[in-house]
């Protein structure tokens, strides 16, 4: 009896090209969407009619250099300065994100075992 010979099922040239449309579209969401989901404003405006100094934001003239160095005056690196980042731990969005990459994983295992398994039988026939 002759073995078969795997043929790889060959993705079409339109499929080629959704599946990279989509690979991109989901790397800019997922780069953006913490901008997206960002508050407008932390209440962390000041009087604008205040002279803002380096001394005022509490950056010592090193800072003040590597500042300037990047093109920044005190008034444009305030609002960077003085947000604070808020590294609290969502515990639902948390869960769900485990829930989507522990379901990914399911999915791709169950693919894969399925695919391995039909190579196999095409390669090697059915066996008891």
């Amino acid at each position: 009896m002759a073995k078969a010979h795997f043929v790889p099922k060959i993705q079409s040239k339109l499929g080629q090209f959704v599946d990279c449309i989509l690979i991109l579209v989901l790397v800019y969401v997922s780069l953006y969407a913490p901008l997206f989901m960002q508050g407008k404003d932390n209440g962390n405006s000041s009087n604008s009619s205040q002279k803002v100094t380096w001394q005022s934001l509490n950056q010592n003239t090193y800072e003040a250099g590597q500042w300037k160095k990047l093109g920044y005056t005190p008034q444009q690196a305030q609002p960077i300065i003085q947000t604070r980042f808020e590294y609290s731990i969502s515990w639902p969005v948390l869960g769900l994100t485990a829930l989507v990459i522990i379901g990914y994983y399911v999915f791709m295992l169950k693919i894969s075992d399925k695919e391995y398994r039909e190579v196999i039988r095409e390669k090697f026939g059915d066996r008891p």
